[in-house]
């Protein structure tokens, strides 16, 4: 049996975040914790591929109950997926030879990069650059394909992933700018017609911000990820043959955490969901 298991559903900085004095953090109970997005996945001989590394790989091993770690998939460089890296190393996991799938840029930027410099050249990691596109088989009932989407670039590019297993195929998607951008860059009009070309049953999506006046500085910067909002006003609601869609990446100040927000009951009421830490899904 092949599974996906999502390891966090929050934002890079997690629920509680760090520094934050909200309501939405301050005195918040250990079960409403959420570790930042991970994805693990596990193929029928019982190994485990993970995609992006947080600093609460621990927690999220715990979670995943350990399965013999075989691969690694960064989807792009931005902190929450990538600052448990350094756990993988001697001081901590002491991984020897584990599989490392990045692109181009991504490398590009380990090899500049004086600590993960170092793992390289200690041997933690076998590495392999993948191109837009690449199909990366995993095993004979697992496959793993790269998808880039626009989204910030200051350090490296970024890749969603399409992970397809015997029966059923999902997508991994928790940061893009925009859904014009992402749009346009693969041809097509409208989310549905993507998921439809990319042949995804499940999709976990980017759901960063509920709306744009979540966060005072949203309108004034223009945070590049596409607000809850506007995708449920593109999608409207699930009809026959949709895919499964779920919203990850949760900034902690997003009302999707609490499951019976008026916003959470919003997106249920359409036939979508909100993805929960620790949901399993069989590929």
């Amino acid at each position: 049996m092949v599974t996906a298991t999502l390891l966090g559903t929050a934002q890079d900085g997690g629920l509680p975040q760090a520094g934050c004095q909200k309501q939405c953090c301050i005195n918040l109970p250990q079960s409403a914790h959420r570790y930042p997005v991970s994805l693990g996945l596990v193929d029928q001989q019982g190994n485990g591929h993970l995609i992006d590394t947080t600093r609460h790989l621990a927690g999220q091993l715990s979670i995943w109950k350990h399965p013999p770690l075989s691969s690694i998939f960064l989807t792009h460089a931005h902190f929450g997926h990538v600052d448990g890296l350094g756990l993988l190393g001697k001081e901590t996991m002491n991984a020897h030879g584990l599989n490392l799938h990045v692109s181009s840029s991504m490398f590009h930027l380990m090899e500049e990069t004086p600590q993960w410099a170092l793992m390289l050249a200690q041997g933690v990691f076998s590495e392999h650059v993948f191109m837009h596109d690449d199909r990366i088989i995993l095993s004979d009932e697992l496959r793993v394909e790269p998808v880039h989407v626009p989204h910030r670039a200051e350090l490296s590019d970024m890749h969603a992933f399409v992970v397809r297993g015997p029966n059923h195929s999902l997508l991994y998607l928790p940061d893009h700018d925009d859904w014009d951008s992402t749009l346009e860059r693969h041809q097509c009009t409208s989310i549905r017609e993507w998921l439809n070309v990319l042949e995804v049953d499940i999709a976990l999506i980017d759901g960063t911000f509920w709306d744009m006046d979540e966060l005072p500085a949203l309108r004034q910067s223009n945070v590049p990820h596409p607000p809850v909002c506007d995708t449920l006003d593109r999608l409207g609601n699930r009809t026959e043959g949709d895919p499964e869609i779920l919203f990850i990446h949760l900034n902690h100040t997003n009302p999707l955490h609490d499951e019976n927000s008026e916003a959470s009951e919003k997106v249920q009421s359409m036939g979508w969901g909100v993805a929960k830490q620790g949901q399993q899904f069989t590929l």
